[in-house]
């Protein structure tokens, strides 16, 4: 969760998507800071007792956003049209962009370029008051959880690339005890609600299994 970085790197990519003082979702988003507080992640996931799961999966979707923002933000420097021409997570996953509005056929563009798509697209889905109600007793959509399952998926790619192209840097920043605690955050509720597909985590998968193999 956020309160993982203190306040150490204030650099974000993205302006910080804050949940409003005071609302049900900033009670939940609380909880599960004291909740992960405890170390123990795969409990930290779980629902509430008596929690909606859509309201859960949102502001847990909002928080992985801004941990995100705020990780690729540490390495912006490093992730340049000329280091990452391409989006890729190791030599064998290369992502092309397309959002099915703006660009509806998938482009080739650097990882810089890509990442800016993916999350200024990811942020307009949580500023999007149908999609994502703020407000109580606002319902969320019934194609809510299938726009969670995208966002997710699409953040999970921006993991993969730190992870396969700037490892490095990250460890030169002393940033790696964050990312592996945010990572293992990540997988273990997408694991809980079965959010991605196995096979769309494929490039991280022998990391998966090392982080996630003593928590079983």
């Amino acid at each position: 969760m956020s309160f993982l970085f203190g306040s150490r790197s204030s650099k974000t990519f993205k302006p910080k998507k804050n949940i409003p003082e005071g609302s049900h979702q900033y009670e939940l988003l609380k909880h599960a800071e004291a909740t992960l507080g405890s170390g123990n992640l795969r409990m930290a996931v779980m629902l509430p007792d008596g929690e909606d799961l859509n309201e859960w999966v949102a502001v847990n979707t909002v928080d992985f956003f801004n941990q995100i923002n705020m990780l690729y933000g540490t390495i912006t420097d490093f992730c340049t049209e000329d280091s990452c021409p391409l989006m890729s997570a190791g030599p064998k996953y290369e992502y092309h962009w397309a959002d099915g509005t703006n660009i509806k056929k998938p482009i080739k563009c650097s990882a810089p370029k890509y990442i800016d798509y993916l999350m200024t697209w990811v942020q307009d889905q949580l500023d999007d008051e149908t999609l994502f109600p703020s407000k109580i007793g606002v319902p969320f959509p019934k194609n809510f959880m299938s726009v969670a399952k995208t966002i997710l998926k699409r953040l999970f790619r921006v993991y993969a690339h730190i992870y396969h192209q700037h490892f490095d840097s990250v460890i030169q920043l002393q940033e790696e005890a964050h990312l592996n605690t945010s990572f293992k955050h990540f997988i273990f509720f997408v694991q809980e609600f079965n959010l991605i597909d196995r096979k769309e985590l494929a490039p991280l998968q022998e990391l998966i299994e090392k982080l996630t193999s003593k928590d079983r």
